[in-house]
């Protein structure tokens, strides 16, 4: 047996045991992505300056963009991993497709979309990663993913938001002659 599955049984063998715990996995995997969207609008409404309103956009937007638009479609296009409830012919909390498993899609995005709120405010920066992180380990626990489909999805959205930190221009240098 494989580290991955070895974690992955951890994690998903809790499951079944207790229906509030059930609930909160299902609740984390399918609809905690939403507080941190819903914080990335907060962060946005709040920037009272244009520019930096603009350049948040833009840094959330193409990060995920990239990472989980691009990156990942083009790994999934290459190679294919199926899902655990496949591979260990078990049933799943929640309702999914047969599509591969790596890299997870949504730890791709909510990584991506975290780091980029991180880099405008601490605080929600470091909340949000940690959602990102429940989301990945809910997704586990549920029985879609195997961890290092998180693993892997968490390093490609964060290297992503990285990357286009570096290239994006700075709001300041916009419109400098």
């Amino acid at each position: 047996m494989t580290i991955d599955q070895t974690i992955f049984n951890l994690i998903h063998n809790l499951a079944g045991k207790w229906w509030s715990l059930d609930w909160l996995g299902i609740f984390f995997a399918e609809y905690l992505g939403y507080l941190i969207v819903l914080i990335a609008i907060f962060i946005f409404i709040k920037e009272r300056n244009w520019r930096q309103r603009i350049y948040f956009l833009a840094l959330a937007g193409l990060s995920v963009i990239l990472a989980r638009g691009l990156i990942t479609e083009i790994i999934r296009f290459f190679y294919y991993r199926a899902r655990p409830f496949l591979a260990l012919q078990i049933q799943p909390l929640i309702e999914h497709g047969p599509s591969g498993s790596f890299p997870s899609g949504n730890a791709v995005a909510f990584f991506a979309l975290a780091l980029a709120i991180f880099y405008f405010n601490r605080k929600w920066g470091w909340r949000s990663l940690i959602l990102a992180l429940l989301i990945g380990v809910a997704r586990i626990f549920v029985g879609i993913h195997w961890p290092s489909d998180i693993l892997a999805g968490a390093l490609i959205g964060l290297v992503s938001t990285f990357l286009v930190k570096k290239i994006l221009p700075q709001p300041e240098k916009w419109f400098d002659h």
